[in-house]
């Protein structure tokens, strides 16, 4: 009797902890106060549909060292037709036009795509057009159908500042929309070896592979910024990630919109960061932040603006300049016409110098000039200073979808270095390197700093 008494209370107990618990998940989440739990949520419920997944299916050169070999395909008598395989990719998009179905995204998610699908928060897939990329910045726009679409508000990143908080909004690992919250952990990030200009926010919110185009949004659910690398030296997050900040978002947007690429000028300067020493040489105090002018290019708008080499540029605009991607950044921003007021140190005293930007003079060629198997692709002299990571060749500026250099494998940003066992500098250099434009060429590629050889046929 002692044990049945014993289980008839333990049931009870039971039953008075589960209607206690069933009681309590009925209630709304309150404070102690009586007042809401805080949540995100319902920024969240706006935010959201403006977040898209996207999904690109291509054709890339299979890169295997012995389908390039002539001998091995001599040997097995393999045709001579140049070897691909399919490719697919998963990353996010961010809707800032509603009416007129504009995305933005990465650069690099769409990279060799030749179909593009946008999936919404309600389950319908869509075509994408390309609209145009700007590799520089890692930036594309594209452009659906406008039927039904919720854009998202683009915010002013320049008002941000460290500790701020921001959610991560995006398709990590295609598992689909996904939400992760931070801190902006540091501004204005340089160096990374990214892309050409930088000047990313950082932040802990959790990035992953496949949030590349994803949203970085403050409280108010606006976007501050587009997503666009992480550091994972442990191949996952570890709480360092990276977004292209509104400010220059927009205006690359702007001109790939009107023009379908980025119309960039120049200063024509060469410069280097003040240090210490060079602070004192020319006459400025050691705290003193900004970049020395080394060269002024002959016939440049800093030529014609009066600016000289040792001038120590401090302002741009009434913005410091720090370092040299400062000037770098706001000078590569800049369209094509407007004018910008540096401020400089000249003989220990400060000036205010007016320059306008000048569209840079450069010939651009159809590869198809040099070779039938680069026909398609745009290429063009290696500006002195352009690419970090390379300081001299002939750039692949851009590549036709299914041309003959698209199927060679080159992508826009590579830089030819050599052409037929002949170190190139120049297109007058690579023409004397290809005396047959029908004969197969072998060529040297710089691709973000990496160098290969591929044997085009």
């Amino acid at each position: 009797m002692k044990s049945q008494r014993h289980a008839a209370i333990l049931l009870a107990a039971v039953w008075l902890l589960f209607q206690a618990a069933a009681a309590s998940a009925a209630l709304p989440g309150a404070l102690a106060t009586g007042e809401p739990l805080p949540s995100l949520a319902p920024m969240l419920d706006r935010a959201i549909p403006a977040v898209v997944n996207i999904a690109t299916h291509g054709r890339v050169r299979a890169q295997n060292p012995l389908m390039e070999d002539p001998f091995f395909r001599r040997f097995f008598n393999m045709p001579d037709v140049p070897q691909e395989r399919r490719t697919a990719s998963a990353g996010s998009g961010v809707i800032v036009d509603a009416k007129q179905g504009y995305v933005l995204t990465n650069a690099h998610v769409v990279r060799n795509a030749e179909q593009i699908e946008i999936t919404l928060i309600d389950g319908r897939t869509l075509e994408a057009e390309l609209v145009g990329t700007d590799t520089e910045v890692d930036l594309a726009v594209l452009k659906v159908p406008a039927e039904d679409l919720v854009q998202m508000q683009i915010a002013d990143s320049s008002t941000l500042r460290v500790g701020d908080f921001v959610v991560a909004i995006g398709n990590p690992f295609s598992l689909g929309h996904t939400v992760t919250s931070g801190i902006v952990s540091a501004l204005g990030r340089t160096g990374l070896r990214i892309d050409g200009y930088e000047n990313y926010i950082q932040t802990d919110a959790s990035i992953n592979p496949g949030n590349s185009g994803g949203a970085l949004v403050n409280l108010r659910g606006e976007l501050v910024g587009i997503n666009t690398a992480i550091i994972a030296p442990a191949g996952g997050n570890v709480g360092i990630g990276f977004a292209i900040p509104t400010e220059m978002v927009s205006i690359i947007m702007a001109q790939l919109i009107e023009h379908g690429e980025v119309r960039r000028g120049s200063l024509g300067v060469n410069i280097q960061d003040l240090t210490a020493e060079l602070a004192e040489a020319f006459g400025v105090s050691k705290d003193q932040h900004g970049v020395v002018i080394t060269q002024i290019v002959e016939d440049s708008t800093a030529e014609k603006a009066g600016l000289k080499a040792g001038d120590v540029v401090v302002e741009v605009d009434g913005r410091p300049v720090r370092r040299v991607a400062d000037l770098r950044n706001k000078v590569g921003m800049s369209p094509v016409g407007d004018r910008i007021t540096l401020t400089v140190v000249r003989d220990g005293k400060k000036r205010d110098i007016t320059a306008v930007i000048r569209e840079t003079k450069l010939t651009t060629a159809d590869g198809g000039s040099l070779s039938v198997y680069l026909k398609g692709a745009s290429v063009r002299d290696l500006r002195s200073g352009e690419l970090g990571h390379a300081d001299k060749g002939v750039l692949v500026e851009s590549v036709e979808r299914g041309s003959a250099a698209a199927r060679a494998g080159l992508r826009p940003g590579d830089v030819i270095i050599n052409a037929n066992r002949k170190d190139i500098a120049n297109m007058e250099q690579m023409r004397a390197a290809i005396p047959d434009k029908e004969a197969a060429i072998l060529l040297r590629l710089n691709r973000n700093g990496g160098m290969f050889f591929v044997v085009i046929r």
